[in-house]
């Protein structure tokens, strides 16, 4: 299967070199590497021009926007940069951050879950941060769950959904989408990728309430953002989240901010959440 890999970076030196060194070392490698530096103002640029001269799968594109990193539109925005510069003939799509560490046969086994399912639409491992020397799971979302660092679609799956949001909340709504188109997602948990940077390290204050806002626009409906807003407090163990997040709701419900999904979609996003809260209640 063909593999196309698209890398949004901003002001990731200290990892950049590491994540493309564990990528040209693949067992199954990709056929095309395009990394968007995103108008980093360190040297991300110069160290990704240094592998693209040694190996021409890899590619850099410079673009230009706003310096703050706020999750969602802005790395969406230069993904999407980066899809531009490909052609179609790919079977596999790929969204990695900047600051991983994949195992060596990281491509080869998400190739092997497509091809032993072609109902399979995504497919992801499990990101792992280092605490006291250990690499521990990162463990900010469900089992069921790809994180938005290391997103892989099957390309019939990627415009069945019409490719990423550019809003928060796209590394959720992708998956919640693809269901509703009859896909199926696949997450395992044998393959283990090393995140250098926590989540949300870099995030400004500007982003606190994202989270809440996200809620409204997949349409979950208050309850249901109650009790995901409380569950993400929980494994961060940080109950201003929990706060934040229902302010966020209630700011873009009382601005009548636009969603993300239709009614029909919505009405599908709801019956699978329900569904899946009774699975694990019962």
């Amino acid at each position: 299967m063909k593999i196309y890999i698209i890398i949004p970076a901003y002001n990731e030196a200290n990892f950049i070199g590491q994540t493309l060194q564990s990528l040209i070392g693949q067992s199954q490698p990709a056929d095309k590497i395009v990394v968007v530096d995103d108008g980093s103002t360190d040297n991300t640029p110069k160290i990704v021009s240094k592998f693209a001269e040694k190996h021409p799968e890899i590619s850099l594109i410079k673009n230009v926007s706003e310096g703050k990193h706020l999750p969602g539109s802005k790395v969406v925005n230069a993904f999407n940069i980066g899809l531009k510069t490909f052609d179609d003939d790919f079977d596999i799509i790929c969204k990695f951050d900047a600051d991983l560490i994949f195992p060596q046969n990281y491509l080869e086994k998400i190739s092997f879950h497509f091809d032993q399912n072609l109902k399979t639409g995504m497919v992801g491992g499990f990101c792992e941060i280092q605490k006291n020397d250990e690499w521990v799971l990162e463990n900010l979302t469900g089992k069921d769950h790809i994180r938005g660092a290391l997103k892989a679609y099957r390309k019939a799956c990627f415009k069945d959904i019409d490719g990423l949001k550019p809003a928060m909340g796209w590394d959720t709504v992708d998956e919640l989408l693809a269901q509703y188109h009859g896909w199926e997602i696949k997450t395992d948990k044998n393959l283990r990728v090393k995140h250098l940077k926590p989540t949300g390290k870099n995030y400004n204050k500007a982003s606190k309430y994202k989270q809440g806002e996200a809620f409204y626009s997949l349409r979950y409906g208050f309850v249901i953002t109650l009790i995901a807003s409380a569950k993400l407090a929980f494994k961060k163990k940080d109950f201003s989240f929990f706060l934040n997040c229902i302010t966020g709701f209630l700011y873009a419900k009382n601005k009548k901010r636009p969603y993300l999904v239709n009614k029909d979609e919505g009405r599908f996003i709801k019956n699978l959440r329900w569904k899946k809260m009774q699975e694990k209640l019962f």
